[in-house]
């Protein structure tokens, strides 16, 4: 097997391949310190597609499994199948639905799916006109792939005027980012939904929350994710068969009905408003740090699953789900999202408490040998326990032990989750 990525994400899906009954090999690229010490890892750029092609076959690879977005948007996997190497990862035409928020804004437009109103824009000053009659807080997004950087609630006109002007005359997510979408802004708790997809085919994994701010409260700047726990509560079962009828099911068969052969994961973020759940994007991978809440709460064979999706044998398939709680405390560099250090040293205890992993993000060696930070985001700090109270509690006293000069988190992950209970 090879894991195309070189984050926490990436480390989650080489632990849960690694643990199938199976026994496969695993292998990485590029990988990252932590992952070192569970797979072969190579240095082969995740935008490096040729590379990667000769990667798979050079090794006789059974299966590939792309974790980042990029190298599908770069048609990774459309390079794969043509190569005759197995992929789970959506096609570069499929990966579009990450690549561009108008694409797939169009699609839930088109068949009904609940999203909110927006419009789309490639000049400042229609952008701003419809902004100045759309209600307060509104949303300012970035068309094209930013790390999930590319979105601004704006609390006032001017902070969305703000941005506007830095998207569209500044470039500041490239050429991608000069068109936007300005949506009016959902009010409610977000959910993440991970949708294992084959065709018209798919498996629902366990829910999540992820915290997409940078301070406690969530507040500050959005990043790529702070924090996550599973289950999310707040999605009930009823809940839950109210977004496969209305979102999960219809967007699958809009997906398949637009030409498009997806095999890959299909990350739904989802709003629960007053009015019901409305999407609020749609991701072609698996989520970072959902992911590493997620998986360690599968009870099956993972790579049992991946394979089938990837082979077109999704149909009917059983997911096993242990009845725990997981919860994943992302440990950043000081700064994140901004300008942060690197290279600062990390020591991470050899014991940790009963059901706590660390999975390597932003993670590499020295000439030296230390282990240092090379990321924003450095570590995901993840523990399964009986109760949500009880894996917050064995995280974050993982995360107290961890020493590093930079060391910076949030301190309430799963917190409105633990004031309902």
């Amino acid at each position: 097997m090879l894991v195309v990525g070189a984050g926490g994400r990436e480390h989650a899906l080489v632990r849960a391949l690694a643990a199938s009954p199976s026994r496969p090999k695993v292998l990485c690229a590029p990988g990252n310190a932590g992952i070192a010490a569970d797979a072969a890892c190579f240095t082969v750029k995740v935008d490096d597609v040729p590379g990667l092609v000769a990667l798979a076959r050079r090794e006789s690879v059974g299966l590939v499994i792309v974790g980042p977005e990029v190298p599908l948007v770069l048609g990774l996997a459309d390079s794969l199948a043509e190569a005759g190497i197995p992929v789970y990862g959506a096609c570069a035409a499929g990966a579009r639905l990450e690549a561009s928020k108008t694409f797939t804004k169009g699609i839930l437009f088109k068949y009904g799916i609940p999203t909110a109103a927006a419009g789309l824009f490639t000049e400042t000053e229609p952008a701003l006109d419809y902004m100045r009659k759309r209600p307060l807080p509104i949303v300012v997004k970035a068309d094209g792939l930013a790390a999930g950087k590319g979105v601004v609630v704006a609390a006032t006109r001017a902070e969305a005027e703000a941005a506007v002007r830095e998207m569209i005359d500044e470039g500041k997510f490239g050429n991608g980012g000069r068109s936007v979408l300005i949506e009016d802004c959902l009010v409610g708790e977000e959910t993440s939904i991970l949708v294992v997809v084959s065709g018209r085919d798919y498996v629902i994994l366990p829910t999540s929350q992820d915290h997409k701010r940078v301070g406690d409260g969530d507040t500050g700047p959005n990043t790529g994710g702070m924090g996550a726990y599973s289950p999310a509560e707040v999605v009930t079962p009823a809940l839950l068969a109210e977004i496969e009828s209305l979102i999960v099911k219809p967007s699958v068969d809009a997906i398949a009905a637009e030409g498009i052969a997806f095999c890959g994961t299909l990350f739904i973020g989802i709003m629960l408003t007053a009015d019901g759940p409305k999407v609020l994007e749609f991701n072609t991978r698996f989520g970072d740090p959902e992911t590493q809440a997620v998986l360690p709460r599968l009870a099956g064979d993972f790579l049992d699953l991946l394979w089938a999706a990837a082979n077109a044998r999704l149909k009917g398939y059983r997911l096993e789900v242990l009845p725990n709680y997981a919860l994943c405390v992302v440990v950043s560099a000081a700064g994140y999202p901004g300008p942060y250090p690197s290279g600062d040293a990390i020591d991470i205890p050899a014991a940790l408490a009963e059901g706590v992993v660390v999975f390597h993000a932003g993670t590499a060696r020295d000439a030296s040998g230390r282990l240092v930070t090379s990321g924003g985001r450095v570590l995901g700090v993840t523990a399964t326990a009986p109760s949500l109270a009880q894996a917050a509690s064995r995280a974050y006293c993982a995360c107290e032990s961890i020493r590093c000069a930079s060391k910076y988190y949030r301190r309430d992950i799963g917190a409105r989750q633990l004031r309902r209970q």
